[in-house]
């Protein structure tokens, strides 16, 4: 995967679960990094030293902070109007970043924190930014009006998920392809999809998320 050579990209580390993978490995492998609150802790398994650190520092361990006790803070109230990762966000666009990786945004604790974040990685796309999330283990990727192509390993688990309901929905290069499709809000019709290699999507109108599990080729 990688990076053009026009882009900044940062990574923000979130406190989600992350497990290191050859493709996380190379996903990130230009990246630079800021971590928001508990999420510093993945930079231990990713060895890398962010630029800086943001949050409320409410889920810091006293071992972590002593770490990366030169890495720059940005401390902010408990009760404040943003969280964490969006203050980590800003802190990245503000820096000049041109494309944002997530990790550690999916799963963990906070169902609440992984729903917004998807919600966050579709408005971003929205405003032309190049985003995506990972725990390692699952992807997630924007999907907006337009063509796109999702380099997925063949047999590897997908699924779309409408935050609205979708129209000219095409999906090509997969077990159960799709032609101009019309798909009503909350349906199940999109889940559980199997990769016969890179996923090529199209869309009229809608938002969405494409959700990816690239080592899990169960076929299930």
């Amino acid at each position: 995967m990688g990076f053009s050579m026009n882009q900044i990209p940062f990574t923000i580390l979130l406190g989600g679960t992350l497990s290191l993978t050859e493709r996380l490995s190379a996903q990130l492998a230009e990246s630079r990094f800021i971590a928001a609150d508990g999420g510093m802790r993945h930079a231990v398994t990713l060895d890398v030293v962010p630029e800086l650190w943001v949050g409320d520092f409410d889920s810091t361990d006293a071992a972590l902070e002593a770490k990366f006790a030169g890495v720059p803070r940005e401390r902010y109230p408990a009760a404040k109007a943003a969280t964490d990762g969006e203050i980590a966000v800003e802190a990245a666009l503000s820096r000049g970043a041109t494309s944002l990786t997530f990790a550690g945004a999916l799963g963990g604790t906070r169902s609440d924190h992984a729903f917004l974040h998807l919600l966050r990685l579709a408005a971003l796309a929205d405003e032309g930014y190049s985003v995506f999330m990972t725990s390692g283990e699952e992807e997630a990727y924007p999907l907006l009006p337009g063509s796109w192509q999702i380099d997925l390993p063949k047999d590897s688990l997908f699924s779309i998920l409408g935050f609205t309901e979708l129209s000219g929905l095409t999906i090509e290069n997969a077990r159960y392809p799709l032609d101009g499709f019309a798909l009503p809000f909350g349906s199940s019709r999109t889940i559980s999809n199997v990769a016969e290699g890179p996923v090529r999507i199209s869309l009229e109108t809608g938002r969405a998320v494409v959700l990816a599990r690239p080592y899990d080729i169960s076929g299930a």
